[in-house]
This record gives structure tokens, sequence and C-alpha cells, in this order.
């Protein structure tokens, strides 16, 4: 089998990112890249590939057999769905819609078109999360009961941009909430012997700005099973970005989540803490550069249409979606 020829719709910084690393995949190359802009992007990333003014001439290119969408929120939906509608299989940033009604209708074409699609939360097909999540089956922390993770940065005020435009989706729930979401569900539905498992209840608070849209957002979630979440995320506030899952047997401190060990490969530290207070520290190392062993798993995870778990599946990205939309509604409440 070939390269998995890449299309890529938008110009931004992950598309640079995906771009560069496609480079250094084993599966993937880059073809094709579309702007709204007249002019081919200058970033030396996107260097060889085709240059389409426009993401419709993209997905009308022969040449082109996957897509990554790395426009804004609010039109991750509208172009997935057509990429899909046009024969390509689809790699979609996160989140995949607005709302779980948006996501329903994406995965709904996916099917109808036999073409694979994931949302591109990339830590979940790193290999430091499949050691995560097979010390936790084994027993390292005794029964889950307790998960807290975060992800928040600061930001300068600019009404127009994405991080604050409640038209762009701006907000911390929506930007990096999905990250912690995931994360959560995730370990909840290891805890149970399944693949993810969804809360039963969803509390939060916010705090709003000046656009309306939350700066900094908190969520307590509830699971089957006696297990709490406790997420905070924020786009005006900078946070240490840990994750600590807490059992009764231990707990285990991630210094890394969301980008493991690099985006350009290297070492990660997975610390277990049991209940003497005792430490040992579990490493995670790989020279493969994060976003390439995303597009790996796009390529290997074609034949059956989705991703392999711990990757983001259809089911797991709507029950995803779900939850924040609990989260942001709890916050209008």
């Amino acid at each position: 089998m070939g390269l998995l020829s890449w299309g890529i719709l938008g110009t931004g910084r992950i598309a640079t990112q995906f771009a560069a690393a496609l480079a250094h995949s084993r599966t993937g190359v880059l073809r094709a890249v579309a702007s709204r802009g007249a002019l081919p992007p200058a970033d030396p990333a996107f260097s060889g590939a085709r240059f389409h003014h426009g993401y419709a001439a993209l997905l009308a290119d022969p040449a082109v057999q996957a897509v990554h969408i790395a426009t804004p929120h609010p039109s991750h939906a509208e172009w997935a769905i057509r990429a899909i509608e046009a024969g390509k299989h689809v790699l979609c940033e996160k989140p995949l819609a607005m709302s779980a009604p948006e996501a329903e209708m994406v995965i709904a074409a996916a099917r109808r078109h036999d073409v694979f699609l994931m949302e591109a939360f990339m830590y979940r097909t790193h290999p430091q999360t499949r050691r995560l999540v097979e010390m936790q089956a084994a027993g390292a922390i005794g029964r889950l009961r307790l998960i807290q993770a975060s992800f928040g940065y600061w930001k300068p005020f600019d009404a127009a941009g994405r991080y604050f435009n409640p038209v762009l989706g701006g907000g911390g729930i929506l930007d990096v909430g999905g990250y912690c979401t995931s994360m959560a569900r995730l370990l909840a539905g290891v805890a149970a012997g399944q693949p993810y498992l969804d809360p039963e209840a969803v509390q939060a608070a916010a705090l709003l700005g000046r656009s309306g849209v939350d700066e900094v957002a908190v969520a307590t979630l509830r699971f089957p099973g006696k297990v709490l979440a406790q997420l905070s995320v924020s786009v005006a506030l900078p946070q240490e970005n840990k994750l600590r899952i807490f059992g009764t047997e231990g707990w285990i401190e991630v210094e890394s989540p969301w980008f493991c060990a690099g985006k350009q490969g290297g070492r990660a530290s997975l610390i277990r803490h049991d209940t003497a207070g005792r430490a040992s520290v579990t490493t995670v190392e790989t020279p493969d550069w994060l976003y390439a062993i995303e597009a790996d798993a796009v390529a290997a995870g074609i034949p059956n249409r989705q991703a392999a778990w711990p990757g983001m599946r259809w089911a797991d990205s709507l029950g995803n979606m779900r939850t924040l939309d609990a989260w942001r509604a709890a916050i209008a409440g």
C-alpha cells in the first residue's frame, strides 16, 4: 500500500504543525493545502504541496485521499461533511462540531459515505495514553475514585480573535475543554471495563469575560461507579496543565497529558504514588512526532473506518460533545 495522500483545509498554527509532522510520519504525504486567501501560505511546512484557493477546490482534487480539517471551530462540521461527501477520509480538529446534534450529522455522513472519520485529540493516539490506561486497568492505583485535569493558558484579549469571539466558538470549554472531558470519560470507562463512560451529572461554573465567553471554566462530573472528575480550562489564565488520577491504593500524576512526549518526540513520565508516599516513575519514550503518530493512526484505521481505541471513535466523540453541551448549559443556567 502506498502513502496516504493528505490535503489540509486551513493554514493556521495547527495546520502548519500537522503539515510539518506529516514529513515524519510512516504512512502519509502532504499533497495539497487550501486557504480562503488568494495567496499560497509562506510557511515552509507547506513546501511542495499544491495550493488551492478555496476549500472546495481542494475537495475536488483527485490526488487527495484524506483531509485534515483545520478551519475555525464553527466551520468544522460543514467542511467535514463536505469532505466526506467528496469521498475523502477525514481527520477533523476538535471540537468535531459546535454541538452534539451537529456532531451526529457529521458521523451520519461518514457512515453513509463509508469513509474514515476521527476527531483530532492527538493525545489519544500517543503511546503515553495507552500506557496510562494499561496501568490503571492493571490496578496500579486500586479502584479509581477521582480525576483532576487542567488545560489553560493566557491570551491577550482580542474581541475579534477566535479565543474571545463567541461567533468563532471562543472560550475555554470549546477550545480545550474537550481534552479534559475526553480524558475523564476515557479513564472512567477503563474503571468500568468499557472504552469510555459518559457522566451521569455535570455541575459547572465560569468566569465570563467582556465578550461573554468563558475565559475560565470549571466542571465537576459524576460518573457511574463512584468516580468524580474535576476539570479546569481557560483562555485567559495560565494553568499547570496536568492530569492526576486517584484510586484507593495510590495515585498517578501525568506531567504532560496533552502533548505527551512532545510535538517532536521525546520522553514522558507517569509518576505513581502509593499510599505510603513512595513514588515510582514509568517513562514513555518515542522518537515519533506527536501529529505524525496521529496521522499514522488515521492510515491504520481506514480499513475499519474508525480509529483503534483509545483513539477517538464516533460514539466517543458524540458522547464527548454531549458532555461539553451540558457543561456550557450549566454555566449559562
